[in-house]
């Protein structure tokens, strides 16, 4: 994410390196190649041409201290306005419901944009993270795959839906959608409504007269974020005739430039509350300025590592586990439930990335899509009695577990000496006890200050 951009960024602060101090020539020269990096990023002309003026401002009225370096201040005021560029602050949805009157979730977009995908990752965050009870709402009466789709994500994230076989009318199956969410008790619709291949008045007649029929809390616009410009151009042209609340970016996970993330908000006015990360259904992140200007100068975003981290972490499973590790049995079953808890959490080098430092040293390593792919191979080649006693497991059983898992003693033995090295290092993280955990949670936060 943002690669390209990340590395010419780093190359235009470099002219001020060595630099005594900030002058209007530097500056200038400096900024050049910041406005270029921002449109090979495919970042709107006149967005890129008000954010370097508005850098240029600051950076030339700015009272340069002797401890700060004139490129160490032109990385903060770049920083800054990175994030003021995208919002400020992350955008909350609002989703103010009583008993017996659910909040309702528009969401529209063009075919092909994810919309129907997003629906879903969209009801199992609501569900998962916040505790609501959502209902999708299977609209899409123009193309039918769309309903048997709608109807698989709602049992894949285990949410109700209401749909309507041959349904002709999707201004009727959302007004049916909300009076059965209030005999359900759901609290939340997604309404999942039809796409085009591009705009056009049907499509806008439509999901206009749904909208009025409805009234809707949030209407959201899903757009694909590979698509650069084309995505900004969409998302006005929808705000024009819908009004939109805000904007879910998908794709974002494969798009090196990320020019749309970086001119809708100044473009429509609007701002992007979600941002797709990859395929899997949890791989939905509220859309965070500030760590997004972290990402994009490579200074990586630890804040929402921890979060997807902790949206993984199972209380009542955590002391389980903390138990058997002070017990010294901590075992291949409880090792394989980390992995399968890392892989919720998303793609490894996305994760890797946001580590600070990490994502430079690994932007070349070919990192495959699952990594764990052999190492679960190699656990699932065990008896149940070699998974519970790990220390059984001789020359002759890892032999034998290489063959069954297709792979070779060195990648077993590799294993073992991972895990091992893992359950003395679990000892001691579990032995430092609450208090040495809190002065390490502390030190951390005082970091990030």
């Amino acid at each position: 994410m943002f690669e390209n951009l990340n590395e010419k960024l780093e190359r235009s602060f470099k002219i001020l390196k060595g630099e005594g101090k900030i002058t209007e020539i530097n500056v200038a020269e400096t900024l050049k190649e910041v406005r270029r990096a921002l449109l090979d990023a495919d970042v709107n002309y006149k967005v890129a041409k008000t954010f370097t003026d508005s850098v240029k401002q600051k950076a030339l009225g700015m009272n340069v201290l002797t401890a700060i370096k004139p490129g160490e201040l032109m990385v903060k005021i770049v920083h800054d306005e990175l994030a003021l560029l995208m919002g400020g602050k992350a955008a909350e949805m609002k989703l103010d419901s009583t008993p017996g009157h659910p909040a309702v979730v528009l969401m529209t977009g063009l075919n092909g944009a994810g919309k129907t995908t997003m629906s879903g990752k969209l009801a199992l965050m609501l569900r998962s993270r916040y505790h609501r009870k959502p209902l999708l709402a299977a609209c899409d009466t123009f193309r039918p795959a769309a309903m048997e789709q709608l109807r698989v994500l709602a049992q894949q994230v285990e949410v109700p839906i209401y749909l309507e076989e041959n349904a002709k009318d999707p201004i009727s199956v959302a007004r049916n959608a909300i009076a059965h969410a209030k005999l359900n008790g759901n609290d939340i619709v997604i309404v999942d409504t039809a796409g085009r291949q591009s705009i056009d008045e049907e499509l806008m007649k439509q999901i206009k007269d749904i909208k009025h029929a409805v009234n809707p809390q949030e209407t959201l616009l899903v757009v694909d974020a590979m698509i650069g410009q084309e995505a900004v151009t969409t998302a006005k042209l929808f705000n024009e005739q819908l009004e939109i609340d805000g904007v879910i970016l998908t794709k974002l996970d494969g798009d090196t430039r990320g020019g749309a993330a970086l001119s809708i908000r100044t473009v429509v006015d609007k701002p992007i509350k979600f941002i797709g990360t990859g395929e899997k259904m949890e791989a939905i992140d509220v859309f965070h300025p500030e760590r997004m200007a972290d990402r994009i100068l490579g200074m990586g975003d630890v804040v929402s590592l921890v979060e997807r981290a902790q949206q993984q972490f199972d209380e009542e499973e955590a002391r389980r586990l903390e138990k058997r590790i002070k017990k010294n049995k901590f075992d291949f079953n409880d090792f394989l439930g980390q992995i399968q808890q890392v892989k919720k959490m998303g793609n490894v080098k996305d994760l890797a990335a946001m580590i600070p430092g990490i994502g430079k040293a690994i932007k070349d390593i070919d990192i495959p899509d699952d990594p764990f792919k052999n190492i679960e191979a190699i656990i699932g080649s065990m008896t149940p009695k070699e998974r519970e006693n790990p220390d059984i497991i001789n020359q002759s059983r890892r032999r034998r577990i290489a063959k069954g898992s297709g792979t070779d003693i060195q990648e077993v033995n590799r294993l073992m000496k991972q895990f091992d090295q893992t359950r003395k290092m679990m000892k001691m993280v579990t032995g430092m006890g609450s208090s040495k955990m809190m002065q390490m949670a502390n030190a951390m936060r005082a970091m990030r200050k």
